[in-house]
């Protein structure tokens, strides 16, 4: 019995080899895939909340490997290949074999805008997950990711308040969700108000 996944707006679609990466073999529908992810997500969103820091934060978030370690987190009792890079190439993102490399300008302009206050906090927070998902360095899960970063980097970094996205389940086919990708799309323009406001709302 495969996987058989209805794929939303935005998303890109698992290869046959990725998809063989699934660990509970006995799911065969995207609702059971959506149940069985959420509870490893609630998981993931406790651990990262529950980190502390000797340090400077930003020195630990801003990192290729809490990038990986996070998704790991979210995705480890589902997927085979979570907190690993893609392998393969996507209807989104840059080429597999450019992410690591993509991954580094990214963390590099953060800690600039960070260390020169470029921006605002949360359009600093926006504008890493905006550019993070563009990437689109995992197989799946990348704008839930994205989106936990953002909140992490906001709670972490900048001791505020993590944003709310809308109230809404974005993993469905809501007006929300509609909302949300039009905002991603003006950000893709170099407007990143919209997903700013969305964010914050």
């Amino acid at each position: 019995m495969g996987l058989d996944l209805v794929y939303l707006e935005g998303e890109s679609p698992l290869s046959e080899e990725e998809k063989d990466d699934l660990l509970i073999k006995t799911i065969s529908s995207r609702i059971e895939l959506d149940e069985f992810e959420q509870h490893n997500i609630e998981t993931a969103i406790v651990w990262a909340m529950g980190l502390s820091f000797s340090g400077s934060a930003a020195d630990y978030v801003f990192t290729e490997k809490f990038i990986k370690d996070l998704h790991r987190q979210m995705f480890d009792q589902i997927w085979g290949w979570a907190g690993r890079f893609r392998q393969s190439n996507k209807n989104i993102g840059v080429d597999k074999s450019l992410i690591s490399v993509e991954i580094k300008k990214l963390l590099d302009d953060c800690r600039y805008w960070l260390d020169n206050k470029t921006f605002l906090a949360e359009e600093i927070a926006i504008r890493f997950k905006h550019r993070l998902v563009s990437i689109h360095p995992f197989a799946n899960g990348n704008g839930r990711h994205a989106r936990l970063l953002a909140d992490i980097i906001m709670e972490k970094v900048f001791k505020k308040q993590a944003f709310s996205w809308g109230g809404a389940d974005l993993n469905s086919t809501s007006r929300s969700r509609s909302q949300y990708i039009q905002a991603v799309r003006q950000a893709d323009e170099g407007n990143y108000e919209p997903l700013l406001k969305f964010a914050q709302s």
